[in-house]
């Protein structure tokens, strides 16, 4: 593949702004490796396992997708497919700050791989995994921040957590 991207993140849960940027790096590029992090110091709401089926499922319509999981550098694992670019979502300026340190470490370590920023949708600005998490846990509605997809298995999690 010739210009293969990888959509880097720990996704927990996907987001409608997630899945946007899936479409859209979808459109971009010839194939996106939607790349599930696996962080030992964060402790998910979501299995890594509950991640991949949901993201695979978001990503169903779009034949240049597909979904992996990977423990370690994300420019190693860039390295190690073949990808040529990252990409990563902004929505602020804080975003921006944090992602160009990211990106400029990203780049020292391997030079070859590019990060590509896409500025999110304003619709989805204000939206994050952490603030989805938040409602979901205090039992509010999800129902206009995450795909359909994601809304039992987020659920079910929630439940878990609680006992």
């Amino acid at each position: 593949m010739k210009n293969l991207a990888i959509y880097p993140g720990t996704f927990d849960p996907p987001t409608l702004g997630h899945a946007d940027l899936i479409e859209r790096a979808s459109q971009l590029f010839d194939h996106v490796i939607v790349g599930v992090g696996i962080n030992s110091s964060k402790a998910p709401l979501l299995s890594v396992d509950e991640r991949l089926q949901i993201l695979s499922e978001i990503s169903k319509p779009f034949v240049n997708v597909s979904v992996e999981s990977f423990d370690g550098l994300l420019v190693e694992f860039a390295q190690a497919k073949g990808a040529k670019s990252i990409v990563r979502g902004l929505r602020a300026v804080a975003d921006f700050e944090y992602e160009f340190q990211i990106a400029m470490v990203n780049r020292k370590l391997n030079p070859e791989v590019d990060s590509v920023f896409l500025m999110t949708r304003w619709e989805y600005s204000y939206l994050s995994s952490s603030v989805v998490r938040d409602v979901a846990q205090h039992g509010g509605n999800v129902r206009d921040l995450v795909p359909e997809a994601v809304r039992p298995v987020l659920e079910a999690a929630v439940r878990r957590s609680k006992l």
